[in-house]
């Protein structure tokens, strides 16, 4: 006998039924609220490039990259096959330039050219891709390139791309390349090349600003979607539909059910000032704390607000402190006692170690107090 869940109008398997996997979950707290075949190993075509663009934002947030730089393109990167912007062989862009053509247009040629440019050559590029894969605890992902054209070892689930792709949501910035619909690439000559974004869904579907479509006769129709109403952003995966449009049909099939069925509250927000602690041997005697990130519970709209406490926990700090430098945790405790979350607590200010002058003013001062007047 066959047996059917049946979720928020619906029976389950009807939200992806075109899509051999398929996956839905909330950003903030990474709930998974619909999978199917979630962890099956299937090839992700141009999905690939989600890890291709995180390690492209990664040098360019840590400082060994601007998106000013100069890229000059390369015999490799003109010779590539497949949906491309027609770079050619000697002709100089910048890093913004090619990242676009990469998140609107997912150019095979634009991809190759960065990983030139990030890694020193291609091969060094993938291999720092499988590498942030296994950092990422990608067990059942493995790339042989950064573009995804068709290679007997390249694979992943629609988990583990959930999972790159909620990583590269961290910068932030990535969202104003996702986003466009069309443009155009001005290219050293004078002429243009249009783009439009192979996500159709960036016009079509409110809220979707990102994230990566993909297609190969192996890998058949894919996409990774993001949408943010309100306070709340949805992540969808899908793979292995027949059809363009049955991959949008599926992708909008999740993202309705989510919007529609889930509310997501803000518990506590990153910029709530949580008190002050004490510094050892600091320039400053104590500086305050908050919460990395917002504390967000995903709950179904019919369901009751809870109410929860909270328990911080600091362990005594010893100057220098770093701003961001996590200090700490702070645990949400539900209504039965069972903590339910726990979230890095952090500082803002940069502390650094007290000099001798104002340690010893500290220890006269001290010792002073305990006199009569």
């Amino acid at each position: 006998m066959a047996f059917f869940l049946f979720i928020g109008g619906v029976h389950a398997e009807e939200l992806a039924e075109n899509a051999e996997s398929a996956l839905l979950l909330e950003v903030s707290t990474g709930k998974v609220v619909y999978e199917k075949n979630a962890d099956k190993k299937l090839a992700p075509a141009s999905m690939t490039k989600v890890m291709s663009m995180l390690l492209i934002m990664e040098a360019i947030d840590s400082g060994k990259l601007s998106f000013d730089d100069d890229v000059v393109i390369s015999d490799n990167a003109s010779s590539m096959g497949g949906s491309q912007i027609f770079l050619q062989t000697g002709e100089k862009y910048k890093v913004q330039e090619l990242i676009k053509g990469i998140a609107v247009a997912s150019g095979n040629d634009a991809v190759v050219a960065m990983a030139e440019k990030v890694s020193g050559s291609v091969d060094a590029f993938v291999e720092a891709m499988n590498n942030k894969a296994a950092s990422l605890g990608l067990k059942n992902t493995h790339f042989d390139n950064p573009h995804g054209l068709e290679s007997e070892n390249h694979y992943t689930t629609a988990r583990d791309m959930s999972v790159m792709a909620i990583e590269l949501l961290k910068h932030e910035k990535i969202l104003e390349f996702t986003s466009i619909y069309e443009d155009y690439l001005k290219k050293p000559d004078g002429s243009s090349v249009w783009l439009v974004n192979t996500n159709r869904l960036v016009r079509f579907y409110e809220g979707v600003d990102g994230l990566k479509t993909g297609y190969t006769d192996q890998a058949g129709y894919c996409i990774t979607t993001t949408a943010k109403r309100g306070d709340m952003r949805l992540l969808s995966v899908v793979m292995n539909a027949e059809t363009s449009d049955a991959r949008s049909k599926d992708t909008v099939n999740m993202l309705n059910y989510g919007f529609n069925t889930y509310k997501l509250d803000i518990l506590l927000s990153k910029e709530k000032d949580l008190g002050e602690v004490k510094i050892e041997k600091g320039n400053v005697t104590s500086t305050k704390l908050y919460i990395e990130k917002d504390v967000t519970i995903l709950s179904k709209v019919t369901d009751d607000k809870e109410e929860y406490t909270y328990n911080l926990v600091v362990e005594p700090i010893k100057a220098p402190v770093s701003s961001e430098d996590i200090v700490g945790s702070l645990e949400v405790i539900d209504q039965n006692g069972n903590v339910i979350k726990e979230v890095d607590v952090i500082v803002k200010e940069e502390v650094k170690q007290a000099n001798i002058l104002q340690l010893f003013t500290r220890a006269f001062n001290t010792i002073t107090s305990g006199f009569p007047i």
